[in-house]
C-alpha cells in the first residue's frame, strides 16, 4: 500500500522561502491546555494514553488494510488514507504541546507555528473530501453494485485521493502564508495548545476582518462541499434501499454504511462547532476542548469504529492475531 505525496514539495518549498523573509527573532508563546496542578497532570497523562492509543489503532488498521488480501479494494484504500491522516494530525499537534508541558518551555517560531497551521488545515480538509469520496465509494455499492469495478475504478479512487490531499494542501498554505503575513502585537500568547489560524489572528494589531471574513469562507467551503456530496450520496442510498421496501435491504444498506456515517458525525460536528460559529460565540476554554477531541480523541475512536461495524475488517484482525499466535507457539 502507497500513500499519494499530495502535499506537494513545491508547497512546502513556498512556504519555507516565504517564512525565511519574517524575523526569526521572534516566537509565539502556547499557553498550552493544561496547568502544572496534580489534576492538570493526571488530565495530561489521560491525553497522551489516548495518543498513544490512536497512533496504535490506525498503525494497526494500516497493517491489516496492507496484509490481507481481502480488503485490497477503493473503499479499504481511502479508509488507509483516513488513518495515515489522523496519524499525521496526531503526530504534528501533540508532541509539541507534550514537550511543552514536560519542559515548562511553551514558546515556539513563526515556522514551527506555520507548519502547524498548514498541516492542521492540510489533513482536516483532506480528511473532509475523503469522507466524502468514501461516501460516494457507499453510493455505488448499494445503488450500482455491477457497476462498481467501473464506476469506483483504482483510477477513480487514486483521483479522489489526490485531489483531496492537493485541496486539502493548497487551503492549508494559503492560509498559513497569509496568517503569518500580519504584524502581531507585542503580547504574542496564545491561548490554544497548538498555533490555530482562527486563534492567532486574534493577536494581529491591524484590521484583519477582510482577511476573516475570506477565511471563514474558504472554511465554509471546505465543509460544506465534501458535507453536501456526502449528503446527497447517503440520499440516493436511503431512496433507493426504501424502493424496495425489504426489510434485508435496510439492513444490509444499514451495515455497509453505518461506520462511515459514524465517523462523519464525530468529524463533522467538532470541525462546525469550530470553524462556522459567529466571533462573538467564540469561548477558548470551548475552543481547547473542542479542537482537543477534533485532533486527538476522533482519530483514535475511528479505528475502533470500523474495527467494530466492520466484518472483513474484523475478519483480517482475527486472521492477524490467528497468525501472532501461531508464531508464538512455535
Amino acid at each position: 500500500m502507497t500513500t499519494p505525496s499530495s502535499i506537494s514539495p513545491f508547497a512546502v518549498s513556498l512556504f519555507f522561502e516565504i517564512m525565511e523573509n519574517r524575523d526569526t527573532t521572534s516566537y509565539f508563546t502556547l499557553l498550552g491546555p493544561f496547568n502544572h496542578t496534580r489534576a492538570q497532570q493526571f488530565l495530561s497523562v489521560m491525553v497522551l494514553t489516548t495518543v498513544f492509543t490512536s497512533l496504535l489503532g490506525n498503525a494497526l488498521m494500516l497493517l491489516l488494510i496492507h496484509q490481507d488480501h481481502r480488503p485490497h479494494m477503493p473503499m479499504y484504500f481511502l479508509l488507509s488514507q483516513l488513518s495515515f491522516m489522523d496519524m499525521m494530525l496526531v503526530s504534528t499537534m501533540v508532541p509539541r504541546m507534550a514537550a511543552g508541558f514536560v519542559t515548562g518551555k511553551k514558546s515556539i517560531f513563526p515556522t514551527g507555528c506555520g507548519l502547524q497551521i498548514f498541516f492542521f488545515l492540510t489533513l482536516g480538509g483532506g480528511e473532509c473530501f475523503i469522507l466524502a469520496a468514501m461516501s460516494y465509494d457507499r453510493y455505488v455499492t448499494v445503488c450500482h453494485p455491477l457497476r462498481y469495478p467501473v464506476l469506483m475504478s483504482w483510477q477513480v479512487c487514486l483521483r479522489m485521493t489526490l485531489g483531496s490531499w492537493t485541496l486539502g494542501s493548497a487551503d492549508g498554505l494559503m492560509q498559513a502564508v497569509t496568517t503569518l503575513s500580519f504584524l502581531y502585537c507585542s503580547a504574542h500568547e496564545i491561548d490554544h495548545f497548538f498555533c490555530e489560524a482562527p486563534v492567532l489572528v486574534g493577536l494581529d494589531c491591524a484590521d484583519t476582518s477582510v482577511f476573516e471574513y475570506v477565511m471563514h469562507i474558504c472554511c465554509v467551503l471546505m465543509l460544506l462541499v465534501p458535507f453536501s456530496l456526502i449528503l446527497t450520496s447517503y440520499s440516493l442510498i436511503l431512496a433507493a434501499v426504501l424502493c424496495l421496501c425489504s426489510t434485508e435491504a435496510l439492513r444490509k444498506a444499514f451495515a455497509t454504511c453505518s461506520s462511515h456515517l459514524a465517523v462523519v458525525g464525530l468529524f463533522y460536528r467538532a470541525a462546525i462547532f469550530i470553524y462556522m460559529r459567529p466571533k462573538s460565540y467564540r469561548s477558548a476554554a470551548h475552543d481547547k476542548v473542542v479542537s482537543a477531541f477534533y485532533t486527538i480523541f476522533t482519530p483514535m475512536l475511528n479505528p475502533l469504529i470500523y474495527s467494530l461495524r466492520n466484518s472483513e475488517v474484523k475478519g483480517a484482525l482475527r486472521k492477524c492475531m490467528g497468525q501472532c499466535v501461531a508464531l508464538n507457539q512455535e
